[in-house]
């Protein structure tokens, strides 16, 4: 496929906002998973809390919209210049030709929970200031994106849990090369709530401690929230006219293979036919992929199936999740890591995967432990949702890559 430009991208998490923050909670293996502590939640696991993320209201000529998720999507999009990035792409493209493409999870269903805490006791209506259509509909971060820029070019969520934040690259790049549109703001964002912690508390997938991706004792994830971003526009043609150090997502792979409603197929056929998808799509070979950011969420199943599925492919290509760090922020987790893997390539180090301390031997994987300088030429980055939904990216720098394909 032709490579597109991440021309500006950004990040917030519990590992802090923007760029600056995730990078040095990444180089200096912190985590900021913390014991749960949020609202009406009575668990006893940890999470990945976006400190303040519900403190400021979204712009007030926006404020419809107002709600735990768009707070978060909004304290994103202010990062990093990002804001700017896409108002200078509207000025250049139009505001009709740029389109938005984000994948979330739950979307602002927090806002619901909360009220239905408040409904009239003798009616049981729901109270006048609740705007269902704008904070609780899944469609709600992109229509807020679109509606904070001002754009009007196509706008879409997608909603296939895990792999959401990963897909929105995908169906970006499909509309880009259509010539629908000339510029794409494509993320994730998923927020904190009771749905979603008492979900997976439900199917016994919570760990009590901070989440051990691929460790030999790993027994559960933490959930996580978080707001990542990308402004994808087309690569040019000629091999100079980009910066080296320029970031390119050169492959795509997506899979379905329906294998269970929430457990991945044990021998990971959907994860492993995304991965060989991507490397295709990119031009690459297995071997030329420098640093793998996993899935890996920590559930005994889930990793083994994802280690499988990187056995079949890989021969000891260094790999890590940043699930340990941040929590699993669900529909933002496929944006959020793209950004990580986007920031190995640019600063040339591979990021550990805290909090596990002895890798699984059954699962055979060159497991990272210690964060360290490397070369870094192209990476993947791996989102796997329920009902087998997948999908694998392939990012390279400039200099490493012709941008013709």
């Amino acid at each position: 496929m032709k490579p597109v430009l991440l021309t500006h991208f950004t990040a917030t998490s519990c590992l802090g906002r923007g760029l600056d923050a995730t990078l040095d909670a990444l180089r200096g293996q912190r985590g900021g998973l913390t014991p749960c502590t949020f609202p009406r939640a009575d668990l006893d696991t940890w999470i990945g809390e976006v400190p303040g993320a519900d403190a400021a209201p979204v712009r007030a000529d926006l404020a419809d919209f107002d709600c735990r998720n768009n707070r978060l999507a909004q304290i994103g999009l202010t990062q990093d210049g990002f804001a700017e990035g896409v108002e200078a792409a509207k000025a250049r493209h139009g505001a009709t030709r740029v389109g938005v493409f984000i994948g979330t999870s739950t979307s602002g269903i927090l806002e619901t929970e909360r009220a239905y805490q408040q409904r009239d006791p003798q009616t049981g209506a729901l109270p006048a200031s609740f705007h269902y259509a704008q904070t609780h509909n899944i469609y709600s971060p992109a229509a807020f994106v679109r509606a904070y820029f001002g754009l009007s070019g196509p706008a879409m969520v997608i909603s296939s849990a895990c792999s959401s934040g990963a897909k929105v690259f995908a169906s970006a790049r499909r509309m880009l090369a259509a010539g629908l549109i000339d510029a794409a703001v494509v993320g994730g964002v998923d927020s904190l709530c009771l749905t979603a912690l008492y979900g997976f508390n439900s199917l016994e997938l919570l760990s009590r401690q901070p989440c051990r991706p691929y460790d030999v004792a790993r027994d559960g994830i933490s959930i996580g929230e978080a707001a990542a971003f990308a402004l994808l526009e087309r690569a040019p043609d000629a091999n100079d006219a980009l910066d080296d150090g320029a970031i390119l997502l050169l492959g795509i792979g997506e899979s379905s293979d329906a294998h269970h409603m929430s457990s991945p197929h044990p021998e990971g056929l959907g994860a492993r036919a995304a991965m060989a998808q991507a490397l295709a799509t990119s031009g690459l070979s297995a071997t030329d992929i420098d640093y793998i950011n996993l899935h890996g969420t920590g559930t005994p199943s889930n990793d083994a199936a994802e280690a499988r599925a990187i056995q079949a492919l890989f021969d000891g290509t260094a790999c890590s999740s940043t699930k340990g760090a941040t929590g699993h922020t669900l529909g933002a987790a496929g944006a959020l890591e793209a950004v990580m893997t986007a920031l190995a390539l640019r600063h040339q180090f591979l990021p550990a995967g805290i909090n596990t301390t002895q890798p699984d031997p059954a699962l055979n994987v060159n497991y990272l432990t210690t964060s360290r300088a490397a070369p870094v030429r192209a990476v993947l980055s791996n989102a796997f949702g329920f009902g087998g939904t997948n999908c694998s990216l392939v990012f390279a720098r400039a200099g490493d890559v012709g941008v013709s394909s």
